[in-house]
Parts: C-alpha cells; structure tokens; sequence
C-alpha cells in the first residue's frame, strides 16, 4: 500500500491533521485523534469462523512447539550444569 493510498483512505483525516496541527489546542488534537481511532476501526473486518478456528490453531501450535524447545534448552542446561559442578545435595 503507497502513502498515496493510505492518505486517501484517512478520508482527509490526515490531511487536515497535517494542516491544522500547528494551530490546534491540546483538546482538539485530542478529538482528532479520536476521529482517527473511529475511521481505523471502521476498517477492521471481523474473520470469518473458519479463519478464526484456523489463527487459533496455528496461535496453539506455535506456543506448543515453543514450549517444547524451552523445556529442551532447560532439560540440556540442566544436564550441563550438573554434568559442570557435580550431582546436587538433596
């Protein structure tokens, strides 16, 4: 997506952000960046039910396969730092 393109989905958001920012009071860049939150979330498509599934899977995936690899790193670190300073006192 060019700037050109993003200005122009703003719907003149930006624009008129570019020219009255040097003479707008705290309060009016307040509403302005409340219009600009309203015209973001006006843009965001909710996923459909099978996407949904889809990115959950794929979220749960990836936190299985990175819990697998830390509890491999600590099985080995463990293996080293008793391999290292010797069978630990119970």
């Amino acid at each position: 997506m060019s700037s050109n393109e993003i200005e122009e989905s703003g719907g003149g958001l930006v624009e008129r952000a570019k020219a009255d920012s040097a003479k707008r009071s705290w309060f009016g860049k307040i509403i302005l960046f409340v219009q600009q939150v309203f015209a973001e979330l006006k843009k965001v498509v909710t996923p459909t039910r099978k996407e949904l599934v889809r990115f959950t899977l794929v979220v749960l995936a990836f936190v299985v396969i990175m819990m697998a690899i830390v509890w491999v790193l600590d099985q080995a670190f463990g293996w080293v730092t008793v391999f290292v300073f010797g069978t630990p006192l119970t």
